[in-house]
């Protein structure tokens, strides 16, 4: 089956070797997002609800690309780097999943770099 690579304009630099998200059939699955701009630098130091917003937006650019949105998303992978910031992301991700959330999990782990508190990856089916 095809695979297309999807890398919105603008997007940031991925930190290894892997695409920010990839298009299988109607399947799109999205890489671990992190708080970085289009520059590589860090959005919102030490405030998770921030980082949340921002990589929201993230993997809305990334399926807007595929041609989907945030209602497509079926499986969200949520680490946090500290359990004591559940209750912020959670905040900012029930304003982006209002009604019938995407089912998720939400573990506590490190991050590739130590300023990153909040990671996302997604997994959408788009409409045929």
């Amino acid at each position: 089956m095809p695979r297309e690579v999807i890398i919105p304009k603008g997007f940031p630099p991925p930190l290894a070797p892997y695409s920010p998200a990839i298009i299988v059939g109607n399947a799109v699955h999205v890489s671990g997002q992190v708080a970085l701009d289009a520059r590589g630098e860090l959005v919102g130091p030490g405030d998770c609800a921030a980082q949340t917003r921002h990589v929201l937006e993230l993997i809305k650019a990334i399926l807007e690309q595929a041609g989907g949105t945030l209602a497509d998303i079926a499986y969200n992978h949520v680490c946090l780097t500290s359990l004591d910031d559940y209750a912020a992301m959670n905040s900012v991700y029930k304003e982006y999943f209002p009604v019938d959330p995407p089912a998720r999990f939400c573990i506590r782990a490190d991050l590739v770099r130590r300023e990153f508190l909040v990671e996302i990856g997604s997994v959408a089916y788009l409409k045929s």
